[in-house]
């Protein structure tokens, strides 16, 4: 595991500063690197470290939500209103809408199996859009028209959203039927998951304004909070659950409100967190890629793709209509909400292992979708935010 953990760390931070250097993503060469030292290529990389993957791909994303909400603005969201509502369940609804009408006639497969795909595929990746929107928040940039605050919302709810109507789908998929409680968890979940995090969120403020401790042992508290957050929604039973991702951001947004100074320092201190937590996860997500299987599906599968991501910026323009946002700004955001990545190599596999007869294709066109979207999205977001979006005065 020692030699994965240097492998990863290594060559993963060479081929990303290399894709800089060449105007490129950094995740792009992540992501390459991945895949290389994965085992459908070199197979450089330990079983016991691909085995706790997703533990640490989720431990990435527990940090950048964390520093997302420590350092994300509510007031510019305020003044969107509506619109962020909207970006919460619109544009991945088309998605799925879109991936219904494509699906079947060109990759041959049922209404209900287009459904398990589409849903697996309309979730946004909070691993490529929040660094991004947590760097324009700080370079000043579409923040007073609320864009970066606007993303970062609706990509994190969007996630839940998907989540759960692929589990209603998948359910349906194996006789269990469309259950209403399950459409009910889902705005249930993500006010849960605000209410817990702000809560969390002051009484840490509060704790730490009686308690005076140093800040990395701060972010040690925030962190295992949020990691006993996550197993606490993992193992929940009930119905009625939490979204834990949701509670994470929130956690930083509270404890902002009431101790804003304290906020800022430690937005730093997980701002260094993510610098490896960055490698970890696109490394691994690229591990997960097989690249015998992109093979397979053609261009079919590419034009379903695209499609689907069409009806998904369709969705976000219909989100934004009737806002001040001008016409670059509007683009800006419907590309911005188009990459895929972390949920896709989360869930996508899941078919498979449950034996559906969409298993196999449905993991096919996820895997593709990551490698066309998560470097795509992430290049037209770095290269376009400075052109297409107003930069805030600094007073």
């Amino acid at each position: 595991m020692l030699l994965s953990i240097s492998l990863i760390l290594i060559l993963g931070m060479s081929m990303g500063w290399i894709c800089q250097k060449i105007k490129l993503p950094s995740l792009l060469g992540m992501l390459v690197t991945g895949v290389v030292l994965g085992p459908y290529v070199l197979n450089f990389l330990d079983e016991s470290i691909l085995g706790i993957s997703p533990e640490l791909r989720k431990i990435a994303l527990i940090i950048i939500l964390t520093r997302a909400g420590l350092g994300l603005d509510l007031s510019g969201l305020k003044k969107i209103g509506r619109p962020a509502v909207l970006m919460c369940f619109v544009p991945a609804s088309f998605e799925i809408l879109g991936m219904i009408l494509f699906a079947p006639k060109l990759m041959g497969i049922t209404l209900l199996e287009a459904a398990v795909m589409g849903a697996v595929l309309a979730a946004v990746s909070p691993a490529v859009v929040v660094p991004r929107m947590v760097k324009l928040m700080e370079e000043g940039y579409g923040v007073k028209e609320g864009i970066p605050q606007l993303i970062l919302a609706g990509a994190s709810v969007d996630d839940v959203y998907v989540i759960v109507l692929f589990s209603t789908f998948v359910g349906m998929m194996q006789g269990e039927g469309a259950s209403i409680i399950r459409f009910i968890n889902i705005p249930v979940s993500i006010f849960l998951g605000i209410a817990i995090g702000l809560i969390v969120g002051v009484m840490l403020a509060y704790f730490f304004k009686k308690v005076h401790i140093r800040d990395t042992s701060k972010v040690l508290i925030i962190l295992s909070i949020s990691l006993l957050l996550v197993v606490i929604e993992d193992r929940l039973t009930t119905s009625i659950t939490f979204s834990a991702l949701i509670a994470i951001m929130f956690i930083g947004i509270g404890l902002q409100k009431k101790r804003e100074v304290v906020a800022k320092r430690l937005s730093v201190k997980y701002g260094k967190l993510w610098v490896a937590a960055e490698v970890f996860l696109f490394v691994l997500v690229g591990a997960t890629v097989n690249i015998g299987y992109l093979g397979k599906v053609g261009i079919k599968a590419i034009i379903v793709i695209v499609g689907a991501l069409f009806f998904r910026m369709l969705g976000v323009f219909v989100c934004l209509l009737g806002t001040s946002l001008n016409r670059k700004e509007r683009l800006f955001t419907m590309m911005a909400y188009t990459p895929k990545a972390t949920v896709q190599a989360a869930i996508g596999g899941i078919p498979l292992a449950l034996g559906l007869a969409c298993g196999d294709i449905v993991l096919t066109v996820a895997v593709l979708a990551i490698v066309l979207t998560a470097p795509l999205g992430a290049f037209s977001i770095d290269l376009s935010y400075k052109s297409f979006l107003a930069k805030a005065v600094c007073r």
